[in-house]
């Protein structure tokens, strides 16, 4: 009796450790399905040579209440965007809070260095002559504004460098090569959706995407099938332009070809 009783429990035991090993695979299994990989800024992008990409660059954020409309506006129509940020431009709880919520928005938004005076606040001549000094603004922003990529735009310059790749103006050839030197890829734009008396838009959105598709159908862009456009957060502040900045969005999806893109999946910034 006793014989069996023993036997008995260690079949109990047996069963029971059976049982516990199956629950603890099927958790393995849960916590490993659970893990989902999180994109990061600047990894590989592969192109479809069928589709036309365009990628939204806004930039001076951040400017409240401009960069917020726009980041709504973006999300609304889910479209990725880049927000080239000014460092001297975050100088409060408010605004820091804008340019975190947008560092941490990434894939939809990615943000990038556009210096931290705005080129001595707007004084181009002499940043652009002082390339030392230059070229600190630009790190103390990447620094400050927790950039995570080494992409910059020049203050009022339409430059573009990409590893010993440099054109613009004369005037900017310095600060780019030492940008180059330094790592940096700088970004230029080939549409510019203009502004006047500091903030109201000069074209309207159908104007905008007419200018969008003689590029593209010219091909006189800096990369085969792409668009940069640049904008300024604060010319969207106001109801009628925040609306057309939504028609405008709204109409190129309406073609099948058009992607939206973050910057650090252009074609510049993606040789290595």
């Amino acid at each position: 009796m006793r014989m069996r009783l023993t036997g008995c429990l260690f079949l109990l035991a047996a069963l029971a450790s059976c049982g516990g090993n199956k629950g603890e695979e099927k958790n393995a299994k849960s916590d490993s399905t659970a893990k989902v990989t999180q994109p990061v800024p600047g990894g590989p992008f592969k192109m479809d040579s069928s589709k036309r990409y365009i990628y939204l660059t806004w930039d001076d954020a951040p400017q409240p209440p401009g960069t917020n409309i726009c980041k709504q506006i973006f999300q609304q129509q889910g479209v990725k965007a880049t927000f080239f940020m000014v460092g001297m431009h975050q100088f409060d709880p408010r605004r820091k809070r804008i340019v975190d919520s947008l560092r941490n928005a990434y894939p939809q938004f990615l943000i990038a260095n556009h210096s931290y005076t705005h080129g001595f606040q707007n004084n181009y001549k002499h940043f652009y002559t002082h390339v030392d000094s230059a070229l600190k603004d630009f790190s103390k922003a990447q620094e400050e504004l927790k950039v995570p990529l080494k992409i910059v735009r020049l203050p009022g310059n339409n430059s573009w460098v990409g590893k010993g790749e440099i054109r613009g103006p004369k005037s900017t050839l310095a600060v780019c090569k030492g940008l180059d030197s330094l790592g940096y890829k700088v970004i230029g734009w080939d549409i510019e959706w203009q502004f006047k008396g500091g903030s109201t838009p000069v074209q309207g959105a159908d104007e905008m995407v007419r200018m969008v598709n003689a590029k593209f159908d010219n091909e006189t862009s800096n990369e085969e099938n792409t668009i940069v456009i640049l904008a300024h957060d604060r010319m969207f502040a106001k109801p009628q332009y925040a609306d057309s900045l939504t028609k405008f969005i709204a109409t190129l999806k309406q073609d099948p070809r058009n992607v939206f893109e973050t910057i650090d999946h252009y074609p510049l910034v993606q040789r290595k």
